[in-house]
């Protein structure tokens, strides 16, 4: 791969795109809308 750009760099523009934060609530509720949680075990229909 031939970027301009390193990774770093790439990365902070991803981060800035997503409107980053260092505030973990924030980083959990912006994650959160991204992807979901896998049910627990516990959670299953019994057969």
């Amino acid at each position: 791969m031939c970027n301009d750009k390193s990774q770093l760099d790439r990365f902070k523009e991803a981060a800035l795109e997503l409107e980053a934060d260092d505030d973990e609530a924030k980083f959990n509720a912006k994650l959160g809308k991204l992807v979901k949680q896998k049910p627990k075990d516990d959670d299953k229909p019994d057969d």
